[in-house]
């Protein structure tokens, strides 16, 4: 497996894809959270593309929750292609329930304009792994693996492990772009305490992201206070299917106003630039 060093400074990234050989204009962040982040994620990545942003081809990267929206994106599926798939009782134990699960959906497919944050249990370190070069299911139930509830899921003879024990988002990996949105269903009024503290962590890294790239534009996209009170504060809520059926209108709604300011935002810099 290829390794190159993040642009997050000190940190290491192993297996971090090449995705491009120049800037793109737009790059998407998908963080995790369950099937209520599924739902959000989603949610929101259909409201912006119904205000005219191109996300579905733009590089992804997805962590947790967020890696199933980015590849389902990739493929050309729809949110109701992920809320047909069974979900796992947890605590799982069974090796595997992940991958053949997300076999339902994306088979072996692969795509190169996606890649994963998930957590290698020998090293403990995170690594960014490539969609192009790996399935796209194996990589999602990599990354989604949640320590204690799911099982760990091997991807070319290593171990991995929920990519949200590094980062919500792993914001400080993504790829190099004009424009980035960060969508983080983990942040702010979600989850009581939990939410604010990812939320100040998650704040952290963009403000870091944005100083190594200050020509870029960073925005994040986070639950509202009406997704809060639907989500509550117990953690094994976000593996609700009724809380997520509620939670996607609400994002794609979101998604849509979001996707209004962004191409609103866009036309003077297009000016200046012409």
């Amino acid at each position: 497996m290829a390794q190159r060093h993040s642009r997050a400074g000190n940190v290491d990234v192993d297996g971090h894809p090449a995705l491009l050989e120049h800037r793109h204009p737009l790059a998407m962040v998908y963080g995790g959270g369950g099937v209520v982040g599924i739902a959000y994620t989603a949610g929101v990545a259909a409201g912006l593309v119904s205000a005219g942003i191109p996300v579905t081809g733009a590089p992804a990267l997805g962590t947790s929750a967020g890696s199933w929206t980015a590849s389902a994106l990739a493929l050309g599926m729809s949110y109701d292609d992920l809320a047909d798939l069974p979900v796992p009782s947890v605590p799982a134990v069974r090796p595997g329930v992940l991958g053949d699960i997300a076999r339902m959906a994306f088979g072996e497919s692969t795509h190169p304009l996606v890649s994963v944050s998930a957590v290698c249990v020998r090293s403990r370190r995170r690594h960014i792994l490539d969609g192009g070069a790996y399935p796209l299911a194996d990589l999602v139930a990599a990354s989604s693996a949640v320590p204690g509830l799911l099982p760990p899921h091997r991807v070319e003879g290593r171990l991995y492990v929920d990519g949200g024990m590094w980062s919500a988002t792993s914001v400080d990996a993504a790829e190099e772009a004009a424009r980035v949105i960060v969508v983080a269903p983990l942040a702010g009024r979600v989850m009581g305490p939990m939410g604010r503290v990812a939320g100040a962590l998650l704040a952290r890294e963009l403000d870091g992201w944005q100083q190594r790239h200050p020509e870029a534009s960073i925005h994040m996209i986070r639950p509202n206070r009406e997704m809060a009170k639907i989500v509550g504060v117990r953690p094994l809520a976000l593996f609700d299917v009724e809380r997520a059926q509620a939670i996607y209108p609400l994002a794609y709604e979101q998604g849509v106003r979001w996707g209004e300011e962004i191409q609103a935002a866009t036309e003077p810099e297009r000016e200046e630039a012409g």
